[in-house]
């Protein structure tokens, strides 16, 4: 099954092949930043599984001290949505927003990860795999 994420415009897509390798939630700072939410929803993705990407990006490339990783985020030039990434600890992986799949939408998450920056009042589903 292919899936195409978007960005709110429009203009910027990724296509993908099949299912994430990885995909859950994030609550570490930068990942809150990303979104402007409580954590981020990360897909991550072989890069062998993007069929194609469209549309103009630009891209933010940067060391994440919180985490200690260099990261290049790739997002849309007209909406400023932040649609894929990098980061160099995983570098068969690409990143996608998750959220961004809105026509063909991801199954559930699996793993919540930076626990310690949880914000209180969020609750999650216990069988999620969770780690520091």
């Amino acid at each position: 099954m292919n899936r195409i994420a978007e960005c709110c415009c429009g203009q910027l897509t990724i296509e993908v092949l099949g299912d994430p390798e990885m995909h859950g939630v994030c609550h570490c700072n930068n990942c809150k930043k990303r979104t402007g939410s409580a954590f981020g929803m990360s897909s991550y993705f072989d890069k062998s599984q993007i069929v194609k990407t469209s549309g103009e990006a630009n891209c933010f490339s940067f060391h994440n001290t919180e985490q200690n990783h260099d990261q290049k985020r790739h997002f849309c030039t007209v909406c400023g949505t932040t649609l894929f990434w990098s980061v160099s600890t995983m570098p068969k992986l690409t990143g996608i927003a998750g959220g961004c799949f809105v026509k063909s939408p991801l199954s559930e998450p699996t793993y919540s990860a930076n626990q310690a920056n949880i914000c209180s009042w969020l609750g999650l589903p216990r069988q999620w795999q969770q780690d520091a």
